[in-house]
C-alpha cells in the first residue's frame, strides 16, 4: 500500500503550524508593543529627575516669598512709625496749596498791595514789615513741608524698592511653580497608570516614632512629625494639612516655640552644626550639595521627611533619602 501523504494534502499542516507559531509569538508580545509606554522603572525616572530640578526651586520660593512676608511686615512696621510725620507732610501740602490759591487769585500780601494802601510813610514802613514777616512764614512754611517730604521719602524709597523687588520675584517664582507642579501632575498620571489605582509605597510609619523618649524639645518637635505621617507633600506648605520638607520641620520646631525659616538651607544656617555622633531625636538632617532637602531625626537611624510631590510625609531610612550634607540642632 503507498502510504505517502498526497503533496496537495500538505497545504492544511502548514497552515496549522503557522498559525500555532503566530499564535506563539503574539502571546508573548505585548498588545501595544508597536506603541509600548514607558515602564515603571522609566517613569519613576523621570519622576526623579524632574523632583531633583524642582525641590531647589521650590525651597528658593519659600526663602524669597519668606522675605517678601518680612518685608511687608516690616514696611508696615515702617509706615506706623512715620505716620505722624506723613500727618505733617499733608497738611503742610494742604497750607502750601491754600497760600498758592491765595496768590492766584490776587489776594496774597505783596509789596505792591502795601504802596498803594499805604496812608502815611510811617504805616507803609510798618506794612513793608509785615509783608516781609508774612513772605518770611510763608516761604518757611513751603520750604518746611518740602524738607518733611524729603525725610519721609527718604525713609519710605529703601522698603518700597526692596518690596518691588521681592514681590517681582516672588510673582516669577509662582509662574515656575505652576509649570512645574503641570509637569508632576502629568508624570503622576503615568505613575498610577503603571501602579494602577496604588503607588506601592507601604507604610508611612513602619519603625516606633520616635525611637526612644527623651526629656527635651527635640522629643516634641521629632513626636509632632511623626504625627503627620502620611500627609500629603504640598510644595511652600506649613501645615496642617500638607507640608513640604522644610514646612515639617518648621512646624514641628514652632510647636516648642522654636522659629525656623522656611526654607532648607536658611534652617542649615541658622541653627548650631552637630556631629552624625552626636544625634539627637528632634535633630536636623539636611540634603544634598545645595541643601534643598532637609527632615527630623527620629532617632535608630531614621528621620521622618516630606519626600515629594505625588508623596506623602513618611518616615525613612536617614541615609536612604540622598546624600547628607550635614546635621543641626534648632534651639
Amino acid at each position: 500500500m503507498d502510504t505517502r501523504v498526497p503533496r496537495s494534502s500538505s497545504t492544511p499542516v502548514r497552515v496549522l503550524i503557522t498559525s500555532a507559531v503566530v499564535a506563539l509569538v503574539l502571546s508573548v508580545l505585548p498588545a501595544n508593543a508597536a506603541h509600548a509606554g514607558p515602564t515603571v522603572a522609566q517613569i519613576e525616572a523621570q519622576i526623579a529627575q524632574l523632583w531633583q530640578q524642582s525641590e531647589p526651586l521650590i525651597e528658593q520660593y519659600n526663602s524669597i516669598h519668606d522675605q517678601y512676608l518680612k518685608n511687608r511686615a516690616q514696611q508696615a512696621a515702617l509706615e506706623k512709625k512715620i505716620a505722624p510725620l506723613r500727618i505733617q507732610v499733608q497738611l503742610g501740602q494742604v497750607r502750601v496749596g491754600y497760600i498758592a490759591a491765595q496768590a492766584y487769585k490776587g489776594q496774597g500780601v505783596n509789596t505792591f498791595n502795601a504802596l498803594i494802601s499805604a496812608g502815611s510813610p510811617a504805616a507803609l514802613a510798618d506794612q513793608l514789615t509785615f509783608v516781609n514777616v508774612m513772605a518770611r512764614a510763608q516761604q518757611q512754611q513751603i520750604s518746611g513741608v518740602v524738607t518733611l517730604k524729603q525725610q519721609y521719602d527718604a525713609q519710605k524709597a529703601p522698603i518700597d524698592t526692596l518690596n518691588t523687588k521681592l514681590a517681582a520675584q516672588d510673582a516669577d517664582l509662582s509662574k515656575r511653580k505652576k509649570d512645574i507642579d503641570a509637569k508632576i501632575n502629568d508624570l503622576q498620571k503615568l505613575r498610577l497608570q503603571a501602579y494602577g489605582t496604588t503607588i506601592g509605597i507601604g507604610a508611612y510609619r513602619p519603625w516606633m516614632c520616635p525611637s526612644e523618649y527623651a526629656p527635651t524639645n527635640g522629643y516634641k518637635a521629632a513626636l509632632f512629625a511623626c504625627n503627620q505621617a502620611s500627609k500629603p507633600y504640598i510644595w511652600a506648605a506649613a501645615g496642617p494639612g500638607g507640608y513640604d520638607c522644610s514646612g515639617l520641620t518648621l512646624a514641628a520646631w514652632a510647636t516648642v516655640g522654636v522659629y525656623l525659616p522656611h526654607n532648607a538651607l536658611a534652617q542649615r544656617q541658622s541653627i548650631t552644626a552637630v556631629a552624625r555622633a552626636d544625634l539627637q531625636v528632634g535633630d536636623l538632617v539636611f540634603y544634598y550639595s545645595d541643601t534643598h532637602h532637609v527632615a527630623i531625626y527620629e532617632g535608630n537611624d531614621k528621620v521622618m521627611q516630606a519626600p515629594a510631590a505625588g508623596d506623602n510625609v513618611r518616615m525613612s531610612v536617614l541615609e536612604q533619602v540622598g546624600p547628607i550634607r550635614g546635621y543641626g540642632r534648632p534651639s
